[in-house]
């Protein structure tokens, strides 16, 4: 059939170029070619995929209205924990605070085991290990990539670290107690649609919330009547302190361009303003390698640091700009125990975490920020001021809020619900 087709068609070219000459016979030879070529693209085209950033199948077997099994609660003295989290990365602080809790459970003598998820295939456990390197506090607990709730096995207490892995959690029929560790308002993190519904639907799925500070627990207990507790955040003064009292002549941004939620383009216009004031200061941009981006002042691109690298960049600032439209960052407390004093975008995201007085609060507009830094940098005995507000966080340590953490998880497993 095919054949007769081409056939058929070189007898038209032919009797084209008889009649009609050269010109008509291209014409005809490049439309047919065309034709042909564009089926040919239409049918090898690869179709989207439906993103759901969960695997599909989870995410479509999670019906959250219908009653699960509730957890009986338990006698047993040291406790089994399984944690399901997205594949660590190098500087990941979500992963970081996750890791100091995971490590607080094993030092009150609780066994735990670590699941990586994520809609992609499996990879290499060595692989996220190296990629690690030493960021991360040393574990005893083993890590072990999961395709689905199939793969986790029972224990006293099954803990989420991020909507997605909420799903393979909801669906396996391993026994446990389900927990939620909640480091921020995650639907936030996409337009209103799909995704967030995805995301905001894990804080219906009956979980326990342990929330990073009381904004977050607050939020999800109002809006979706969700039991939780939070602990506080800390700084750890094994590696944020305060070692310079000469005059401080930088400012710290903490610019990360593509995640939203830390206002990248606010923090630029309130340094592109603080620098028209204040020229003589340097200003270090530092979370992601911000070199494709037109910066409209001198600026030092320290790209992402190491952690044993931030304590000697924050003492040689006076000021700290770290924005946070969602939950508040880890930052603003590490910057005061270096006695960088953090200015941030007011709003009870940030204010019901940290109340403490050296965090300079400042209406969300570039011009009441850069003023905010400019009254910072001017303030009469700064260093001494700077020092003082080093000494507030002094007692804000993670080994306070990892007891309050175990204690919470103690309790909630041994009981029934």
């Amino acid at each position: 059939m095919y054949v007769k087709k081409i056939i058929h068609k070189a007898k038209v070219g032919f009797k084209i170029l008889r009649n009609e000459g050269l010109i008509s016979f291209i014409i005809l030879g490049l439309r047919f070619a065309e034709k042909n070529l564009s089926k040919l693209i239409k049918t090898n085209q690869e179709k989207h995929l439906i993103d759901t950033k969960v695997k599909y199948n989870d995410a479509l077997q999670a019906d959250y209205t219908k009653a699960k099994t509730k957890w009986t609660g338990t006698n047993k003295k040291n406790l089994s924990f399984n944690w399901l989290m997205p594949p660590p990365g190098k500087g990941s602080g979500g992963h970081l605070n996750i890791f100091r809790f995971i490590k607080y459970l094993e030092d009150a003598g609780h066994q735990n085991k670590i699941y990586i998820y994520t809609q992609h295939k499996p990879g290499k456990i060595n692989d996220i290990i190296n990629l690690m390197g030493d960021s991360y506090p040393e574990l005893k607990a083993k890590m072990i990539w999961i395709n689905n709730g199939s793969d986790i096995d029972s224990a006293d207490g099954i803990f989420s670290t991020s909507w997605e892995t909420c799903y393979p959690s909801f669906n396996s029929s391993a026994k446990g107690k389900r927990f939620y560790f909640v480091q921020d308002f995650e639907p936030y993190f996409y337009p209103v649609g799909s995704l967030y519904s995805l995301a905001e639907n894990t804080y219906k799925f009956g979980f326990y919330g342990i929330t990073a500070g009381k904004w977050l627990a607050t939020k999800l207990k109002k809006d979706y009547c969700m039991e939780t507790d939070y602990y506080s955040f800390g700084s750890d003064n094994n590696i944020y302190n305060h070692i310079n009292s000469t005059p401080r002549k930088e400012i710290f941004f903490y610019a990360r361009p593509h995640t939203e939620r830390r206002g990248f383009e606010i923090g630029i216009m309130t340094l592109d303003l603080f620098h028209q004031q204040h020229p003589e200061y340097k200003i270090n941009l530092a979370g992601w390698d911000i070199s494709n981006y037109h910066i409209p002042f001198p600026y030092n691109n320290l790209k992402t640091l190491e952690i044993n690298q931030l304590n000697d960049l924050y003492n040689k600032c006076a000021a700290g700009l770290v924005l946070s439209y969602t939950n508040m960052s880890l930052l603003p407390l590490e910057l005061l125990s270096s006695g960088a004093i953090p200015v941030m975008n007011e709003g009870s995201n940030n204010s019901l975490v940290s109340d403490n007085p050296f965090i300079k609060y400042s209406a969300n507009n570039p011009a009441a920020l850069a003023r905010s830094l400019s009254e910072i940098v001017t303030k009469p005995n700064l260093n001494k001021y700077a020092k003082e507000g080093s000494k507030s966080v002094e007692n804000n340590t993670w080994d306070q809020s990892g007891d309050k953490f175990v204690k919470i998880i103690e309790r909630e497993t041994r009981k029934s619900e």
